[in-house]
């Protein structure tokens, strides 16, 4: 388990945590929060569709929901991966 999840649970936890608080000082300090930054996205989908395109709402929605959760994953696994 220690070794799929980069070290003991509690110190990943804590390195998670930590790296949360910077990211979140960073996002207050810029002034956006996870709803704006959803909502920007949304109306983004929105007038796109708006030129006709059904479907690409529903797989942009998709798309994005999906990237709201996989790219900061992927950017916290990329440093995790960058301190070794």
């Amino acid at each position: 388990m220690e070794r799929f999840i980069g070290g003991s649970p509690l110190s990943v936890l804590v390195r998670l945590i930590f790296i949360s608080l910077l990211v979140g000082a960073a996002l207050a300090f810029l002034g956006l929060s996870p709803q704006s930054l959803y909502e920007a996205a949304a109306r983004f989908i929105r007038s796109i569709t708006g030129l006709g395109f059904g479907a690409v709402r529903e797989v942009g929605q998709w798309i994005i929901a999906g990237a709201l959760i996989v790219v900061p994953l992927w950017l916290l696994m990329r440093l995790f991966a960058a301190r070794k």
